[in-house]
C-alpha cells in the first residue's frame, strides 16, 4: 500500500483504482504493533507522524477536534517530500463506539470520520490505526474507504518465538547449553514484550547469582527455568478461572498406563506433531471428556498432559463462571474461549463440567443459565460463536510457517481453523448428568474412563507418596495395596499423610 502508488501511478491510473486509506492492525498488547509500523516505515523510507489515542483528548470542548486536525495537517505537510505513515495508535480510546459514549468522545469520532472522507489521491499518506480491542471501535471507522483493511497480528508461533529469543539473546551474555528451541517450546501464548520480560527477568537472576557469589557471569538455562515461573503471559495474567504455572509430570502419576496413553495419543500428539497429522490427513479431536470415581487423578491427568505437551493450561470451574447478573455468566464462558485462543496452543479444562452445564434429555430439567451455558459451549466448540473478525485472524496466524504448509494445513483442517491450537478437556464423575448434543462426534470426539487404580497401579502410587517418608523395615506396600482395595489415589495420598500425622504425635 506504500509500494504500489510510487511504484505503479500510471497502471493504477489507467485502472481507475485507488489505493486503501487507512489500514487497521489488530493484535493483543505487546505482539509487536507498533514495532511492525516503526520497522515497515524504516524499509520504505517514509517519514512517520505517530499519536496515541490519549494525546489528543483535551479537556475544553473543541480542543480534542483541533489537536486531531493538527494531527492530519502534519502529515500532509511531511507527505509532500514522500510517502507518510500516520500511525494513531490506542485507536479504541481515540474512537470508541457511540452508542455509549459521551458527548465529546462523540465528536471526536466524527471528526476522525470527517478527516478520512476528506482525504484526496493528492495526500499521500496512509492512515494506521492499532487497537488490542476492535469492538470498541466505532463501527462507521471499519467500512470501505475509511479502514479498508484490518491485518490481524496473533500471538507468535513456535518458530517466530525461537527467532524472537534468539535475537534477544544476541544481546546478552547466555551460556551456550540454552536450548533456544526448547526455550520456544515452554512459551506458548507469549508474545514479544512477554519474551523480552523473559529475558529480562533470566539476566536479574544471572545478576543476584552473581552477586551472592556463585562466579557465573553468562546467562545459563536454570536462569531461564527460574524467569519462566515469574512471568506469565500477558493473555493470561488477566483471565478467568486458574492458570498453573508448574503443571503436574506423568512420573508423579502412579499406574493408569493406558489412560496414559490414550490421554497422550489425543492431546500431546496433535500438538507435538501436527505435520505428521497434516500428512496422514487427521484431524486432530476437538475435545476430550474424562469420567470416573473421584479421587483418581482426573485433574493430574490434565496437567501433566499439558505440561508435556508444552502448551498453556487454563482450568475453570462453576465458580469461576456463574453470576447472580443474568448474561454474565455466558459473556465469561465465551470471553474463556478468546483468552484460550489469543494464548494458543492451549489446554482448555473444564472441571465438574455436570455443575456447569445440565442435560435437556434428563429427567429433571437444568436450570435456565445452565441450558444457555450450553447453548454457548455448542457454539463456540463449532465455531459459530467466533466473530468475523476472529475467523480472519484464525486463518492468517499460520503463515509464518510457509504458502505450502499453511495450504496444506487450510486443506485437512478447514473445520478447526477457528479454533486451531485450543483442545477442550472435560472432567466429570457423572457422565449420564451430560447433555446428549455435547457427546456427539465432533464435539468431545474421545470418551476416556478413569477406573480406581488397581493392585499394581496402587503399590505405584503408595511408593510416589511414600518416597520422601522415613519407612521401617516390615513395611510391605504391596501387602498394603492388596488391602485397600477401591481406594482411589486421593484415598491413598491421605492414608500415607494420617499414618504420618499419627507417628509425628506419638513421638
Amino acid at each position: 500500500m506504500l509500494r504500489l502508488p510510487r511504484l505503479y501511478p500510471r497502471t493504477l491510473g489507467a485502472l481507475g483504482l485507488t489505493c486503501p486509506r487507512g489500514v487497521l492492525l489488530v493484535g493483543p498488547p505487546g505482539v509487536g504493533k507498533t514495532l511492525l509500523v516503526r520497522r515497515l516505515v524504516g524499509e520504505e523510507g517514509a517519514s512517520l507522524v505517530a499519536v496515541r489515542g490519549p494525546e489528543v483528548v483535551g479537556s475544553r470542548p473543541g480542543e480534542s477536534e483541533e489537536r486531531l486536525r493538527g494531527v492530519f495537517r502534519r502529515a500532509r505537510s511531511a507527505a509532500e517530500d514522500g510517502p507518510c505513515v500516520l500511525f494513531l495508535d490506542e485507536l479504541d480510546s481515540l474512537c470508541p463506539r457511540r452508542s455509549g459514549a459521551a458527548a465529546p468522545e462523540s465528536r471526536l469520532v466524527a471528526q476522525l470520520l470527517t478527516l478520512m472522507d476528506g482525504l484526496r489521491p493528492a495526500d499521500r499518506f496512509l492512515v494506521v490505526g492499532a487497537t488490542n480491542r476492535p469492538d470498541a471501535v466505532d463501527a462507521a471507522l471499519r467500512r470501505p474507504g475509511r479502514f479498508d483493511r484490518e491485518v490481524i497480528i496473533g500471538a507468535p508461533t513456535s518458530q517466530q518465538r525461537g527467532a524472537i529469543l534468539s535475537a534477544l539473546c544476541a544481546t546478552m551474555p547466555v551460556c551456550p547449553a540454552v536450548d533456544v528451541a526448547e526455550l520456544a517450546r515452554r512459551t506458548a501464548g507469549y508474545v514479544g514484550a512477554d519474551l523480552g520480560a523473559l529475558c529480562r527477568e533470566a539476566a536479574m537472576l544471572a545478576i543476584r547469582g552473581r552477586a551472592q557469589g556463585s562466579g557465573e557471569r553468562a546467562v545459563g538455562a536454570e536462569h531461564f527455568l527460574g524467569a519462566l515461573k515469574a512471568v506469565r503471559p500477558s493473555c493470561l495474567r488477566g483471565s478467568l478461572g486458574r492458570t498453573e504455572p508448574s503443571p503436574a509430570s506423568w512420573e508423579q502419576i502412579g499406574g493408569l498406563d493406558e489412560v496414559k496413553l490414550r490421554l497422550r495419543q489425543s492431546l500431546e500428539w496433535p500438538m507435538l506433531y501436527p505435520e505428521a497429522f497434516v500428512r496422514l490427513g487427521l484431524r486432530r479431536p476437538r475435545g476430550v471428556l474424562l469420567y470416573g470415581p473421584p479421587g483418581c487423578a482426573k485433574t493430574t491427568l490434565v496437567k501433566a498432559a499439558a505440561g508435556s505437551a508444552h502448551c498453556a493450561f487454563l482450568s475453570v470451574g462453576g465458580a469461576d463462571l456463574y453470576s447472580p447478573y443474568v448474561g454474565d455468566s455466558e459473556k465469561a464462558l465465551a470471553q474463556l474461549f478468546r483468552q484460550a485462543r489469543a494464548c494458543a496452543p492451549c489446554i482448555l479444562f473444564l472441571d465438574e463440567i455436570d455443575s456447569l452445564i445440565g442435560s435437556r434429555s434428563g429427567g429433571q430439567a437444568p436450570s435456565s443459565v445452565q441450558t444457555r451455558l450450553l447453548s454457548v459451549l455448542l457454539n463456540e466448540m463449532d465455531g459459530v460463536g467466533l466473530k468475523t473478525l476472529e475467523r480472519r485472524g484464525a486463518r492468517r496466524l499460520p503463515q509464518a510457517a510457509g504458502e505450502e504448509e499453511r495450504e496444506e494445513e487450510e486443506q485437512t483442517d478447514r473445520q478447526d481453523v477457528c479454533n486451531r491450537g485450543v483442545m477442550l478437556v472435560a472432567a466429570t464423575n457423572r457422565p449420564d448428568c451430560l447433555d446428549h448434543a455435547l457427546l456427539r462426534p465432533g464435539r468431545l470426539d474421545h470418551i476416556i474412563y478413569v477406573p480406581p487404580p488397581d493392585r499394581q497401579a496402587r503399590v505405584c502410587i503408595l511408593q510416589l507418596a511414600t518416597s520422601s517418608m522415613p519407612l521401617a523395615a516390615d513395611v510391605r506396600l504391596e501387602q498394603l495395596a492388596a488391602q485397600t482395595e477401591l481406594y482411589s489415589g486421593a484415598d491413598l495420598e491421605k492414608l500415607c499423610k494420617e499414618v504420618t500425622q499419627t507417628h509425628r504425635m506419638d513421638g
